[in-house]
């Protein structure tokens, strides 16, 4: 255990929308909650990593923080940003180079529809032009197409949904906490065939932080230490048809959440029979089934009969985004991967009250993935 890796501090700032509150500002509450978990100053902390698409330099947060000499470096990886974050702390106390670190997402979103710069991706405008920019789209399409491949019916897709909002008013943390039936997802308007309004997240605001040490040094700072057997991120192969690929090749390639999967269950030592929870990215209900396979919980259209028969509920075989997930929560896209991990952690300690899975769980897995076709995993165990 000794090249091991424990999370010994977590904090949150409440996602949704908090009017008057900025998403920098979102951030620092994060990481004084995280820092009161696990009983140190700001200024024991040795190194951080940051993250954030839209609300400013997470670097420049120290100005809130204290001005202590930290080093601390900002990270940007589209929806991975948090999950990338994560990465390099880990990497960096496994590298012996401190003790003690933290990584930091947090983002403040203007409503509707996440804006791309589709220069800045690396397209040209006709990309722009074509739709296929605006993710709504992309993944209405890619859903639509796996649904024909495999045979996942569209109350697969109003089950995924009612799922995240039951969780999620469960979840004083999360942004949507009303519940909605498969009926009312189902009849909801139709955005981007075949996803309906409640089918989509939402871009938000909040905040997360988590403290990390050396696992033999965990038990200084908690008497629940969380370990970090495995973290990966992993970008597209030609071949895979993600967001912002201009093009659908002829010959079909896995997509780079297969391939982080995998890396992360060999580097765990685990397989996908070993995980007690998961947490998976659902931008919208059909990216959720789409990846339960692709993370190797199931084959490809057994989602159908997983969905049906209640196993990716909270008391089921695999409960999948035991939070809400991004359904309820929202999207801010710096925040998001990092709030997957809170969530794991919670559920390990047994600290997530009226949403705690039960059975005592040992092991939790989560997934991020987001533009241009980036997908970071990790794995926790007690």
């Amino acid at each position: 255990m000794s090249n091991d890796v424990a999370i010994v501090g977590i904090g949150m700032h409440k996602f949704g929308r908090t009017e008057g509150v900025s998403g920098m500002e979102q951030g620092a509450v994060a990481v004084r909650e995280a820092c009161k978990d696990a009983g140190v100053d700001w200024s024991d902390i040795e190194f951080a990593f940051g993250g954030s698409a839209a609300a400013g330099a997470p670097d420049t947060m120290v100005s809130q923080l204290g001005l202590t000499g930290v080093q601390f470096i900002n990270v940007a990886n589209g929806c991975a940003t948090g999950g990338s974050a994560l990465f390099s702390a880990v990497n960096t106390i496994k590298a012996g180079v401190a003790e003690l670190g933290i990584a930091i997402g947090f983002d403040k979103h203007e409503r509707g529809a996440f804006r791309v710069n589709t220069k800045g991706a690396g397209l040209s405008d006709w990309y722009g032009a074509s739709g296929m920019a605006l993710t709504t789209q992309f993944f209405g399409m890619k859903i639509n197409r796996y649904m024909e491949e495999y045979g996942i019916s569209h109350e697969s897709l109003a089950r995924v949904s009612a799922k995240a909002f039951r969780n999620g008013a469960k979840n004083p943390m999360a942004w949507r906490r009303k519940e909605l039936s498969e009926a009312q997802v189902l009849e909801a308007a139709m955005l981007s065939y075949p996803l309906t309004q409640y089918m989509f997240c939402s871009p938000g605001e909040g905040g997360v932080a988590m403290i990390l040490a050396p696992a033999d040094k965990a038990h200084k700072y908690t008497d629940k230490p969380v370990f970090l057997k495995s973290a990966v991120v992993r970008s597209r192969k030609f071949g895979s048809f993600e967001v912002m690929a201009p093009h659908i090749a002829l010959e079909h390639n896995a997509g780079p959440t297969v391939d982080a999967s995998k890396a992360a269950f060999e580097m765990a030592g685990m397989g996908p029979d070993d995980i007690d929870i998961a947490q998976l990215q659902d931008t919208e209900s059909g990216a959720e089934i789409m990846h339960m396979a692709e993370n190797g919980f199931c084959e490809h259209g057994e989602q159908e009969r997983m969905l049906a028969m209640g196993e990716t509920e909270i008391d089921g075989r695999l409960p999948i985004n035991t939070d809400g997930g991004c359904l309820a929560n929202g999207e801010p896209v710096g925040a998001s991967g990092l709030r997957q991990v809170y969530e794991n952690v919670l559920q390990l300690r047994g600290e997530a009250g009226a949403r705690q899975v039960p059975n005592d769980p040992k092991t939790a897995y989560t997934h991020v993935y987001g533009a241009p076709g980036i997908s970071g995993v990790t794995i926790l165990s007690r």
